[in-house]
């Protein structure tokens, strides 16, 4: 077996390889100069912290379990779930993708510009556009030849990377032992000076006639411009003044006062816009860079160079991605990625103070050098010739450059081969050798075109925000869990704190806005479509992520402060318990029963589907495993959101008994139970009883009640109907009646659908009087609807109750005055006050007693026979009623969609349960679709905010 690395080999030098960067080489001097030691040291002091801050969160969730490949993206995806793994990780690939076109331009700029600007293929370097088109041919030509290198194999970058990390160690150490033997006598580092105006050395000793046998060296200015420059140099000496005079000048504490000098593109580079008043000014005079001066070339702030020099301090996640090469990962990620970050933070900031002090400011913004006839200005500083820096720049920018593309397709693979982004699984396969040849396809043309912007400066802010995105959710993945304090979360390295990277996701989230806030947006932007689009296609995976843990404590913080008992009527919602039946074969056997209940999701209340199975407790587990299934599915395909369980039973009835009383957990239990009219209840006398004694169950427990008739009649989800919705408001039982109609009709299935609201009178009531309060009462409520008032003689309404006749006098001293909540009595008074028929109102809820008293062993059987008597003749008065108000409905309500009614009281006495199913078959004859409705005995809906 291959031999284990050790923290020196496996994390610290490959993080210390990937964290410098081309930006160190040809950008890290002019960010000095043009921002002034101050601001760049604060710049690169927060890249530093962030990218330090990141160290220790990757630390601590690398040493929380072993990391295979993917690194950042599989810490981030088994510690925040799949969505945000996936989404970030996508993320991190594009950045390491594009950091290798910024590496290839880079690459051939110090080529072009420093090695061999002879070999431009579109003339003069000195003119951007040729300058651009050559970056293009030749990166192109390098992204063909580091392709070839990766598809051939990794070898040959294995063997590279030694090189490459030699090149950047030993640029360092000669940039040192340049700045401590800074001297103005060392090189060509004169810079000649027309008052304020620099120019191009090797322009300043040719002749105009010389410069002008090349096309793209002519003058462009006109005969006015020719004229002003001449009085300018007429009026201004000539000056001359060393460009590093080094540490002993004491340029350091002077540029301190001119640390300010952003310029727009185009305009000369010298310190004066900064000296005059931190902008341009009158100073608005611009150069031209063909004829020879060193003017700008981008409009600099202190946010764009954020954004140009952060990529320069990534790499940090080398180390944690060869952790199966680890002799021990859990020891050598920690102390050599922070060590790595450590070392590389310390020579950025002590390279730029030392930048600072040795070089003159205006030289330090001229960003190609062409002021002392071209080449890097790190170069022209360090020791002992400047062709040292500029060849090991550019051998250490080309191997970051392949890095970067052996990287990127190993991470796209690994993506891939989890499943969770669907149009990515093409690419998980690979070579038999194990390469990712689609990956690095795929790399290669996303790499291309980066090249094709063909701009370090502009590339820079894109790897930023990809970078960002990724250290900003490793940050948030270690607060997560740390915050959580899951039993799993152990992780070895113990220096970390939740507020540390809380901090971190803060800094990246700051920078990211401070860098570019458009490239922000579309980042989140991209992350969050990602996020969906997984959430929505992507595999379900278990990784027992962060976020299911966040959602548990969460869940357990809210129950434990939801209060058991009756809730407030402004904070009442339907809460459903669904009574689900199967046929004989265990499949759903009404399915719209779900549908309706999801039509009701307005009430953003919760639904627990229930069924009950009827066997031994040894019944087959994959039984009771199937059956849940396929409800599942079946809520999923008709959209309604909630849970649902299954329960083993002998008896069925004990079963639905166990759910009505003890569904639901703490606070968060139901409030309603929504059940179907049974089919054939003339046939089953036994079922008939069941059914009546669950409805008795629901009742005693003060539960609301809605029962569907007619259900395979009843819209699906695609349906769209339109109609009426008819309220018979027979009882006043807490408003559940009005509220349901009108949660209806938020959903788009009822939206088009209108309220009428029928309220019965006697003939001798103020029927007009009584449409107009109630008309004033829906108004308050703020549920639009009409209101129809119906007259009915007061035989007709006083025998709807068909127990009053028998039990009134056991009530008179029982007015069930739990009805209602203290806190709305006005909404139940405004009601009855205003209907003035109170005797209505009350008819069914003064027969909802539990306390009724059955006959007992020591009464006669005398008063038992008169009962009977005394029922069968109470039970043909209410089949009258019934038809009667059945008749009604009918007439009014032909063209309703839906008919809701009060569910009439249980039956008392024994024995009564089919005349009670007769009874309600009567009352809801011929009408296609009936939802009746019972409250739960407290009011649901008020009148005020």
């Amino acid at each position: 077996p291959a031999q284990k690395l050790g923290t020196m080999l496996g994390v610290f030098l490959p993080c210390v390889q990937n964290i410098f960067g081309v930006i160190l080489f040809i950008r890290m001097v002019w960010i000095v100069g043009t921002a002034g030691w101050l601001q760049a040291f604060v710049l690169v002091s927060m890249c530093c912290c962030c990218t330090l801050t990141t160290s220790i969160s990757l630390s601590t969730i690398a040493t929380n379990g072993v990391v295979s490949s993917g690194g950042c993206y599989f810490m981030i995806s088994r510690a925040l779930g799949p969505e945000f793994g996936g989404a970030v990780g996508f993320l991190f690939y594009l950045g390491t993708t594009v950091a290798s076109s910024m590496y290839i331009v880079g690459a051939v700029e110090i080529f072009l510009q420093y090695i061999a600007p002879q070999l431009s293929i579109f003339g003069s370097m000195n003119v951007p556009a040729n300058a651009y088109n050559n970056y293009r041919v030749y990166g192109t030509g390098l992204l063909l030849f580091m392709f070839a290198c990766v598809f051939v194999g990794v070898r040959f970058v294995s063997k590279f990377a030694p090189v490459a990390l030699a090149c950047v160690l030993g640029s360092l150490f000669c940039v040192y032992v340049g700045i401590l033997r800074a001297d103005p006598s060392r090189g060509p580092q004169y810079v000649l000076w027309w008052g304020f105006r620099s120019g191009k050395k090797r322009n300043i000793r040719s002749s105009s006639s010389e410069s002008s046998d090349n096309d793209d060296n002519k003058d462009p200015r006109t005969k006015e411009e020719l004229e002003r420059d001449c009085d300018y140099f007429m009026k201004n000496n000539v000056t001359k003044k060393p460009g590093i005079p080094g540490l002993k000048s004491g340029m350091f504490f002077g540029s301190f006062v001119r640390s300010f000098v952003y310029l727009f593109a185009g305009l000369f580079v010298h310190s004066r816009y900064g000296v005059k008043d931190n902008r341009v000014g009158s100073y608005d005079e611009k150069g031209v860079r063909a004829r020879g001066d060193i003017v700008c070339d981008i409009t600099s702030s202190f946010l764009l160079l954020i954004g140009i020099f952060f990529p320069s301090v990534t790499g940090i996640m080398a180390g944690s991605n060869r952790s199966g090469d680890l002799e021990d990962a859990q020891r050598s990620i920690p102390i050599g990625t922070i060590g790595a970050v450590t070392f590389t933070s310390t020579v950025y900031l002590s390279c730029l103070l030392c930048f600072a002090a040795c070089v003159d400011g205006d030289l330090l913004r001229d960003k190609f050098g062409e002021s002392i006839g071209g080449g890097l200005i790190v170069a022209h500083l360090a020791w002992p010739n400047p062709w040292v820096i500029t060849i090991g720049a550019f051998l250490s920018t080309c191997g970051a450059g392949l890095q970067s593309l052996v990287g990127a397709p190993r991470l796209l693979q690994a993506i891939s081969s989890d499943g969770i982004i669907p149009f990515l699984d093409k690419f998980s396969t690979t070579s038999s050798k194990g390469e990712p040849i689609r990956a690095l396809l795929l790399t290669a043309t996303i790499a291309e075109l980066g090249v094709l912007l063909a701009n370090v400066d502009i590339i820079a802010p894109i790897i930023t925000m990809f970078f960002l995105m990724c250290y900003c959710f490793t940050n948030l993945a270690c607060a997560v869990q740390t915050i959580l304090h899951s039993p799993n979360w152990r992780p070895r390295f113990k220096l970390y704190h939740w507020a540390l990277s809380s901090f971190g996701v803060v800094l990246c989230l700051a920078l990211m806005l401070m860098s570019s806030w458009p490239y922000t947006i579309a980042a989140i932007c991209l992350a969050a479509f990602l996020y969906k689009y997984i959430e929505f296609k992507g595999a379900e995976k278990e990784w027992g992520d962060g976020v299911r843990g966040l959602s548990m404590s969460a869940a357990r913080f809210a129950l434990l402060r939801l209060e058991e008992g009756n809730v407030h009527v402004k904070n009442f919602r339907p809460q459903l318990l669904v009574l689900f039946k199967l046929d004989s074969n265990l499949q759903p056997k009404y399915r719209k029963l779900l549908t309706f209940a999801s039509q009701l999701k307005a009430g953003k209340g919760l639904t627990l589907v229930a069924t009950v199975l009827q066997g031994s407790d040894a019944m087959a587990g994959h039984v009771v495993s199937d059956v849940k299934n396929r409800m599942n599915e079946l809520m999923k395909k008709e959209k309604s959101k909630g849970f649902c369980d299954v329960l083993v039973t002998q008896d069925k009835a004990e079963g639905i008994s166990f759910f009505i009383q003890a569904a639901g957990l703490g606070g968060l239990r139901h409030n309603t139970v929504l059940l179907n009219w049974p089919s054939r209840w003339k046939k089953h006398r036994k079922r008939n009883r069941i059914f009546v004694e669950t409805l008795k169950l629901i009742i005693d427990r003060q539960l609301a009640v809605m029962l569907l008739k007619g259900i395979d009649r009843f819209p699906d989800n695609s349906d769209k109907v339109s109609g009426y919705i008819d309220v018979w408001w027979i009882v006043h039982d807490g408003g559940l009646l009005m509220l349901l109609p009108f949660l209806l009709t938020q959903n788009r299935v009822w939206k088009n659908c209108k309220l009428r609201i029928f309220t019965v009178s006697q003939l001798n009531d103020n029927s007009m009087q009584i449409q107009k309060d109630l008309e004033t009462f829906m108004y308050h409520l703020r549920i639009p609807a009409e209101v129809h008032v119906v007259e009915m003689t007061e035989k007709d309404i006083k025998t709807y109750s068909y127990e009053q006749t028998l039990s009134r006098f056991k009530n008179n001293n029982n007015n069930n005055n739990d009805n209602t909540n203290n806190n709305n009595n006005y909404d139940n008074n405004k009601n009855n006050n205003n209907n003035n028929n109170n005797n209505v109102i009350s008819t069914i809820n003064n027969s909802n007693n539990n306390n009724l008293t059955r006959p007992t062993s020591s009464s006669s059987s005398n008063v038992k026979l008169v009962n009977s008597l005394r029922a069968k003749e109470q039970s043909v008065k209410r089949l009258e009623t019934a038809m009667r108000l059945n008749e009604m409905m009918k007439e009014k309500s032909k063209e309703a969609r839906l008919v809701v009614i009060n569910l009439p009281g249980i039956p008392k006495l024994l024995g009564e349960h089919r005349h009670y199913m007769e009874f309600l078959d009567a009352l809801t004859e011929g009408l296609e679709m009936v939802l009746m409705v019972r409250g739960g005995g407290r009011e649901v809906i008020t009148i005020f905010s």
